[in-house]
């Protein structure tokens, strides 16, 4: 189910679906701004931790799919053990990965990479990268 407000699609689906793959209760988040703080890789998102939890919470769909900050997510939990709610955040991050990868969409063109660079990186970083950003 899906309600329109000011051109922005609530999908109540995509909320349940997140709690549902995560385990997370993502309308919980009190929008304190800690998970951003504590991110090291903030810099580099479009969309910042909080936000993203807002959006998420939410069902604002094409809002949280948009930006790059589950897919450059580290998963290192300092977000997780911060949160005065208790949100595993990575779980939430991970949840809209997979809702994401299964519509089909590669976010990595394997064979864009360069044989040399296929040889010189850890097969580990490859394999991890591979499962979290192809379908």
């Amino acid at each position: 189910m899906s309600i329109n407000l000011d051109d922005k699609s609530v999908n109540l689906e995509f909320i349940a679906k997140i709690e549902e793959i995560s385990g997370e209760p993502v309308k919980i988040c009190m929008q304190c701004g800690t998970c951003s703080g504590s991110c090291p890789m903030i810099t580099s998102m479009t969309i910042s931790p909080r936000r993203l939890m807002h959006l998420a919470s939410l069902g604002l769909l094409n809002e949280v799919t948009g930006g790059n900050t589950v897919w450059l997510c580290a998963s290192c939990h300092q977000c997780m053990v911060r949160c005065p709610r208790g949100i595993d955040i990575p779980k939430v991050m991970e949840a809209i990965r997979l809702l994401t990868l299964r519509e089909n969409e590669d976010h990595i063109d394997i064979a864009q990479i360069a044989k040399e660079k296929v040889v010189e990186l850890p097969q580990v970083a490859l394999v991890a990268c591979f499962r979290k950003h192809t379908a």
